[in-house]
Parts: structure tokens; C-alpha cells; sequence
């Protein structure tokens, strides 16, 4: 017996056509040739349609009820296109706000994502409020489609979503399915019932070479509304602030392997203080008593390789042709470590750190109003040694007060122009610099040449250069002295002045190196501080006090230690900064340690830090049991051995003669005396517990130097992981775990290890 086309499976003949320049009207066409030639009537895929057709067609159909929209946020990038969905409370606010809106109103601003973006809702634009990125799309969602071989499924855009969705009104409203919607473009969506709906492509856009009909007609599932799609929707973060830290990269543009910017990397480091935060301190939450900790990037290495500078252009004058993708590199990022080293880059480099640093917490203060909590900061790599040079130069409120305004260079005022000429007895130039405004400042900055451009002879040029500038230096290194840190101190140098003197025994607070000046920047090269290492460059002031300081990955011990820096005194501590963490991986290659510079006579091995699941991992587990194994096997040794050594060294018995007389056997006793005090004295000090050593006040006193837990597959090949190790911090959840720790317990809050 024959079958027809709709008994195979496709469309029975009489299916409705809905055009969709007219989407409410419907209009019903017959058995016609036109229908029957028809791609996607005909030619509807039986394998697709056939099992699903009758389910549910005889039941009483369900009421029709509006669908429920979720908004999303597009994400491009190189390869593919992305839509992420907001949370429901974001889509929330999103939603009422785009039904309350008017056509004629101003554009409506929705703050989400934590107030770090901004949605313009009539605009239907993202925006970010605290670095810069382009705006993205932003789509009020209710209808999405999945190809063969896509994984996820994509929304429509809203236009084409209202004419699915009056379409499908029409369909459960009178209970008519198998409906045709024809779009403008050339495809088609075919409403075959309620659970399934499918898209099929123009055959205009096939390829010639298909020639399967049912090839050309390849369909794409359709889902309506956000609940029947496989999309994790993010949970939402409240609203309130309990922390706010400041995140500053190292080396390079990219944070890690993935070559992701700083700011992805730590949108991961906040998602993952989140999760910790809803299972560590699960109770808290659910109490009102927290809320969360704000994460914020700070970006520096756009500003140092930008326009502004130029030294990406004089670099590459410079670089050979040859491995020119190594090559671009190594300018990218290894260079950032000798730009920090020069007082021309060094001094824009900490200028970025700290005005970014200041304008985002303004800016953060502007949004959060209600914000009363303290700051933090955390440094990776050269960041967190740009953010211990910042800190180590920072002034209290009672030195800034008495001190010139931030940023502002200290200034000599003890004589004016005519008082220095005066005691130099050349007061006959005092009205040929007068007339030039010069003034000691500006004195101070000139060059032999200039003087000399004024008519000066070289007899007095070199008596005012040579008193200006060792006047000029001599108080700046007396308002340097009272900030720079006494702990940090370094052994004597030899330095020569202008006169060709030498001196020696400087002061552990200051010491100068002299060297020719420059003459091709306008940076005076006249000297270094070497204090602790640090070029002479004017460090900006915060506009807060961090409460602590947390390095990733940090090589401040190895700077400090190459500048010649041997030793921290115990009582030293960041002017405004009362703790430090120093936190590394055991295999990162740039980590260095700072408590051995600290406390030199005892060897400490560094704080383990836990892991965030409330053990140790099962390799380090092992190790600890079998090292308990051969400990435990020794104090048996020594046990039986402290025994034997009792039981001959018992007094002997009445029978046996007396050890007065008896030289030989009193020196045997003796003896074995001696060695079962060795043992007893061995057993003791193995079972004794180290004594607790305090390491300075940099951390108050608490312990400076963390250690990660390597992963199981890091400990079979240390060298193949060293790099990874270095970038790993970023999705460390035991990192981010050690940072809410310092937070909350500073507010009284413990965590809470949750049952596994």
C-alpha cells in the first residue's frame, strides 16, 4: 500500500502558512502543486519529526501563557561568538526597567553585574565602568535555536523572537499545529507542536553540489524560553561590599597560559571567592552578617607601552628582523622588568599604578556609597614588587601633613637665589638669572650649557652648579631619610662627591651613588637611592592605607637581595600597611622567599596553606604518613635501646661481688650510663615541638611566607609545570581562600570547613 509524503513523516497537505509580514493572520492552503513543491512541506526529515508528532495531540491543550524573557550579554571574540546569560536578579531589574521605560524618556542606566557594568536599556548596550572595553550587545531573550553540530544554543534576535512567539500564540490559542512561518530572508520555522519546533535554511544557501533534497532541508531545533534550554544561569552577588581589593598584574599584557588580559583573570578570581563564600561561610551569608569582596584589575602595561611613551617604536627601531614572533615578545613582556629599572619608565610606571589605583577607588566610592570597609592590595609577579617599592615610600597622615602635597618632589627652602649667590660671592649674576626667572628649582635642572648660553663664565657656572645641586641633593636626602624604611638596611659604600672625595660609613637609612649626568632626558641621573635598591623617582601617595598586602608569585626577596639589601630588621613595617603575605607555588620560578631575610639563625619552612576542601592532597598525605612511619620506626629503635640500656645498667644483686673494688666493672656501669642518656636525650628532642618564632612586624608578627600544595601530576616533572605554576594563582581556590580568611577574620568572621 502507498504511502503519501505526510504518512512518511513531513507535513500532512492542508498545514497552515503564516506570513510573517502578517504573522496574525493564518491562512489555510490545500493539497495544491504549489504545496506539494515546497521544500519544507515535502521534504521534512521523518527521522526528526515522525516520533514526536504524536505526543500529546489528543490531550487537552494547555493555556496559553506569555513566555518568560531572560536578558543576555554578547561575548566576541577572534574565532566565535558567545551569548552569556545574566543573573536573575539582573534580568529582573533589565526587565522592569524595559517595561516601565517610554519610547520618549531619556535612556535608563541599570547598574549590574556588581555595579562594574552598565546596561543602557533602550540602547540595548553593556557597558564597563571601571576599565576600558567596547560595549556589547545586550538582547532581551525569549526564543533560542541549536544547530547539528553546535553545543549551545543561540537566542534569536528580538524582532524574529515576537513573530515566533505570536506564531506560537496563535498555535495554542486554537489548537492548530504542523504551522508554516516563512521569514523574509528565506528561512522557515515549522510549529509541529508544542515540544517540537524546527528551523530549516533557504536552500539558496545550500551547497550546488548537495543532491539529497532532504540535505537542503537540514534542520535547527528551536526552544522556547530560557527554562528548556541547557544554559547555566549565574547565580547573583550581593549588593553589599564588605572588602574592596585592588589586583596589579606583572610582566606583559596576558596573566596566564591562556593569554587572557588581567581583567578576565580576575573576573576568575572573583567567581571563585564567590563559590568560596557560599560554602565557607554558608551561615554568614544566609545571617545578613557578609557580603562579598570586590575585586578590581589594575592595568599598567598599556599606559607604559601606549603612545604616550613611544618606547614601543624606538624599541622596535632597534630589534633584528630574525624570530621576530620571539622577539615581539620578549619587548612585550621581559622588557617591563629593565623598563622598572630605568627612572625614566620606573617613574610612569608607578605614576599609572597609583593614579589607576586612586581613580578606581573614587570611583568605586561614588557607586558605593555606603562602603565602610577597608582596602586591601595584591600584586603578581613585578607587581607585586611595584606595589612593595609604592608601599615601602608611602607617609602617614602626620608626615603628609607636614610634608609637601602627594606626588610633589621635597623642595630645599633654606636661602633664595640672592642669598646663595651671596655666599658664593657672585651676586653680580643675580640680575642676569632674574631676568631668565630662574630661581634655585629651576637652577637646579640646568646644564653648564645653559649657564653658559647666559654669559657666565665657567669659573662661576661651575661654583653655582656644583653648590646647587650638592645643597639641592643634601635636603632631599634628609626628606627622603625620615621615609625611608629604617629596618631595611644595607652595608656601607664608598661614594665619591663632585670634588673627587671620598666617603664612607653612610648611614643604613640613606647612601647616594653618583654617576655622570645625562644629558639625553630631562630624568636626572645625578644619583640613586639606594635605600633599599630604589631609583630616584618620586613615589605618589594612596589615597587610603591598605590594610594588607598579598604578593602572587612575588620576586621582591631576589630585588631586594641584588640591590644589596641583606637584611630586614625584625621591627620593620610598611608605613601604612600592617600585613604582608608573601604566597608562591613551590615550583614558580620567579617566587623567592622573605622570611629567611628576616630571621637569619633558624631555617623556618614556610606556612602550608590549606587546602580549600580541609586536607591536604593525597600525594602530600602519603608523604606525611610515610615520614611519621620512619620517625615512629626510630623512636622504637631508640625505645628498645633505652631498655636494654636500663636493665645492664641495674644495680647488681647481693650475690655478685661488690664495684667498689672493682675498677673494671665501676668504668663498664659508667658507661653504659652514658650511652642510654644519649638515647633518652635523642627520643626527647625528636618528640620535642619547635618553640614558636616570631618573623618581624612586616606581618605583625604572624608568619610572611606561604606555600601552595602542588597538584598530583605537578610532582611527577617540577620543570614541566614551572611556568604554569607561575600563572596558576588567578583560579587558585586556595589562594582566594587564604585572602577571605585575612578579610573576614579581621571582622570577627570564621569560616565554616563544609562537610564533605
Amino acid at each position: 500500500m502507498s504511502q503519501s509524503p505526510g504518512e512518511e513523516g513531513g507535513l500532512p497537505q492542508a498545514a497552515p502558512i503564516i506570513n510573517l509580514d502578517n504573522p496574525i493572520q493564518t491562512v489555510a492552503t490545500g493539497n495544491t502543486p504549489e504545496d506539494q513543491a515546497s521544500p519544507v512541506v515535502d521534504e521534512a526529515s521523518p527521522s526528526s519529526t515522525f516520533s514526536f508528532e504524536m505526543l500529546d495531540m489528543e490531550s487537552f491543550p494547555a493555556p496559553y501563557q506569555e513566555v518568560q524573557p531572560h536578558w543576555f550579554f554578547c561575548r566576541r571574540s577572534d574565532d566565535n561568538t558567545s551569548w552569556l546569560p545574566f543573573s536573575r536578579e539582573d534580568s529582573d531589574k533589565l526587565e522592569n526597567a524595559c517595561n516601565t521605560v517610554k519610547d520618549e524618556e531619556d535612556e535608563v542606566v541599570i547598574a549590574v553585574e556588581g555595579e562594574r557594568y552598565d546596561v543602557h536599556v533602550k540602547e540595548r548596550k553593556r557597558y564597563a565602568v571601571y576599565w576600558e572595553q567596547g560595549p556589547t550587545e545586550v538582547r532581551r531573550c525569549t526564543w533560542f535555536y541549536k544547530g547539528d553540530k553546535d553545543t549551545i544554543f543561540m537566542p534569536y534576535p528580538e524582532d524574529f523572537s515576537k513573530s515566533l512567539e505570536e506564531a506560537y500564540m496563535i498555535a495554542v490559542t486554537l489548537n492548530e499545529w504542523k504551522r508554516k512561518l516563512e521569514f523574509s530572508n528565506g528561512e522557515t520555522v515549522i510549529l509541529h507542536n508544542p515540544k517540537l519546533i524546527m528551523q530549516y535554511q533557504p536552500i539558496g544557501l545550500q551547497d550546488d553540489w548537495v543532491s539529497s533534497p532532504s540535505e537542503h532541508t537540514r534542520p535547527q531545533t528551536v526552544k522556547r524560553g530560557v527554562d528548556n534550554i541547557s544554559v547555566e544561569i549565574p547565580d547573583g552577588e550581593p549588593e553589599k561590599v564588605d572588602h574592596l581589593v585592588f589586583m596589579v598584574h606583572g610582566i606583559g599584557p596576558a596573566c596566564d597560559l591562556r593569554f587572557r588580559s588581567i581583567i578576565q583573570c580576575v573576573n576568575d578570581f572573583r567567581s571563585a571567592s564567590l563559590s568560596l563564600l557560599a560554602s565557607h561561610y554558608k551561615h554568614a551569608q544566609q545571617d545578613g552578617q557578609i557580603g562579598r569582596v570586590e575585586f578590581l584589575p589594575v592595568n599598567w602595561h598599556n599606559a607604559l607601552h601606549g603612545d604616550a611613551t613611544g618606547v614601543d617604536e624606538d624599541i622596535q627601531r632597534i630589534t633584528l628582523p630574525s624570530i621576530s614572533r620571539l622577539r615581539h615578545f620578549t619587548n612585550d613582556t621581559l622588557l617591563d622588568l629593565f623598563f622598572y629599572n630605568s627612572p625614566t619608565y620606573c617613574q610612569t610606571i608607578v605614576d599609572t599604578v597609583a593614579s589607576e589605583i586612586n581613580k578606581l577607588h573614587t570611583l568605586f566610592k561614588q557607586r558605593h556609597s555606603e562602603f565602610k570597609g577597608a582596602v586591601s592590595v595584591v600584586g603578581h609577579s613585578l607587581g607585586s614588587l611595584i606595589l612593595f617599592d609604592l608601599l615601602t615610600n608611602q607617609r602617614t597622615g602626620l608626615e603628609a601633613r607636614e610634608g609637601v602635597p602627594s606626588g610633589e618632589p621635597f623642595r630645599p627652602n633654606c636661602d633664595t637665589l640672592q642669598q646663595t649667590l651671596t655666599r658664593l660671592g657672585l651676586e653680580q649674576y643675580l640680575d642676569t638669572l632674574q631676568a631668565e626667572n630662574l630661581d634655585l628649582e629651576s637652577l637646579a635642572l640646568c646644564q653648564d650649557s645653559d649657564l653658559k648660553d647666559l654669559g657666565i663664565p665657567l669659573g662661576p657656572r661651575k661654583k653655582i652648579l656644583n653648590y646647587v645641586r650638592r645643597k639641592w641633593l643634601s635636603e632631599d636626602c634628609k626628606k627622603r631619610a625620615g621615609r625611608l624604611p629604617p629596618g631595611l638596611q644595607v652595608p656601607p659604600q664608598v661614594t665619591s662627591d663632585h670634588d673627587g672625595n671620598q666617603s664612607s660609613g653612610l648611614t643604613t637609612q640613606q647612601s647616594q651613588f653618583h654617576r655622570a649626568q645625562s644629558v639625553t632626558s630631562a630624568v636626572d641621573y645625578e644619583y640613586f637611592d639606594v635605600g633599599i635598591g630604589q631609583v630616584s623617582i618620586d613615589y605618589p601617595q594612596l589615597a587610603f592605607q591598605p590594610q594588607t598586602f598579598f604578593a602572587f608569585g612575588s620576586p621582591i626577596g631576589m630585588f631586594l637581595t641584588v640591590r644589596g639589601l641583606k637584611h630586614i630588621d625584625p621591627n620593620y613595617t610598611f608605613p601604612t600597611c600592617k600585613s604582608f603575605y608573601n604566597i608562591y607555588h613551590p615550583y614558580d620560578p620567579v617566587a623567592y622567599r622573605l622570611e629567611p631575610m628576616i630571621v637569619t639563625e633558624v631555617d623556618l619552612e614556610p606556612m602550608l596553606i590549606p587546602h580549600h576542601k580541609g586536607r591536604k592532597r593525597m600525594h602530600l598525605e602519603l608523604k606525611d604518613s610515610l615520614t611519621r612511619m620512619g620517625m615512629d620506626l626510630k623512636n622504637n629503635v631508640w625505645g628498645l635501646l633505652r631498655t636494654a640500656c636500663q636493665s645492664f645498667a641495674r644495680p647488681p644483686v647481693a650475690a655478685l661481688p661488690s664495684v667498689d673494688g672493682d675498677p673494671t666493672i665501676k668504668r663498664d656501669l659508667q658507661e653504659r650510663h652514658r650511652v642510654c642518656e644519649e638515647a633518652e636525650s635523642s627520643v626527647s628532642a625528636g618528640q620535642t615541638e619547635q618553640p614558636e618564632i616570631k618573623v618581624g612586624m612586616l606581618n605583625g608578627g604572624r608568619r610572611i611566607d606561604y606555600v601552595l600544595q602542588e597538584k598530583p601530576i605537578e610532582s611527577f616533572n617540577e620543570y614541566l609545570f614551572a611556568i604554569q605554576s607561575h600563572l596558576c594563582y588567578w583560579e587558585s581556590e586556595d589562594t582566594a581562600l587564604l585572602l577571605l580568611k585575612e578579610i573576614y577574620d579581621k571582622q570577627g568572621v570564621a569560616f565554616e570547613q563544609p562537610q564533605q
